[in-house]
C-alpha cells in the first residue's frame, strides 16, 4: 500500500512539495448522481424551476468550484487550470426515481494532478441542482461522487473499473 503523502515524519499535516516534479499534462474526470422525483426532472428539462436554468447554473458552479478547490481543501495546491468540461445526462426509468448524472473533466499542465478540482466541481454541481430544486423536492439524494479517471504525472493513467 502506498504511504500517505500529506503527513511529515512526525505525523503533522503538510502540503506536499511538488517543486521538483516535472510539468506534464494532467487530466481528471469525476462523476456523481442526484436522484429525484420524476416530476422534478420534468420541470428541470422544461425550464419550470423558478430559480432559473438548472443545468446552466450547475455548469457555472462546477467551473467555479474547480477553480476554488484550494480554498476549500487545506493541502490542495493552487493550480492554473487549462480546461473544465461539464456534462449532464439524465433519465427517468419506469418505477424508479429519476436522476441526473454530472461528469466533470479538469485539465492542467503542471506538477500535480487535478483530481480534487474535478471532485469539488462534481460535488458543487450536484449541490447546486439540489439547491435550485429543493423547494419542490426535498427528497433528492446525492450519491456516487467518485474519481472516474486520471491521466498524467508519475502514476500515469488510472481508470475506475466499471461495476457489473
Amino acid at each position: 500500500m502506498a504511504e500517505f503523502t500529506h503527513f511529515d515524519k512526525s505525523g503533522m499535516a503538510r502540503m506536499v512539495d511538488v517543486s521538483e516534479k516535472p510539468q506534464t499534462l494532467r487530466e481528471a474526470t469525476a462523476r456523481g448522481k442526484i436522484l429525484m422525483e420524476p416530476q422534478t426532472l420534468k420541470l428541470i428539462k422544461e425550464g419550470g424551476i423558478k430559480k432559473g436554468d438548472v443545468f446552466a447554473v450547475a455548469d457555472v458552479s462546477a467551473i467555479m468550484a474547480a477553480k476554488r478547490a484550494p480554498d476549500l481543501i487545506p493541502m490542495c495546491h493552487p493550480i492554473a487550470l487549462t480546461g473544465v468540461a461539464v456534462s449532464f445526462d439524465d433519465g427517468a426509468p419506469s418505477n424508479e426515481r429519476a436522476y441526473v448524472n454530472v461528469n466533470v473533466t479538469v485539465k492542467c499542465k503542471g506538477e500535480t494532478g487535478v483530481e480534487m478540482e474535478a471532485l469539488c466541481a462534481v460535488s458543487v454541481a450536484l449541490l447546486t441542482i439540489y439547491d435550485m430544486c429543493k423547494a419542490i423536492d426535498r427528497s433528492m439524494t446525492i450519491e456516487g461522487v467518485e474519481l472516474a479517471e486520471k491521466k498524467g504525472g508519475r502514476s500515469g493513467h488510472w481508470q475506475r473499473e466499471e461495476k457489473t
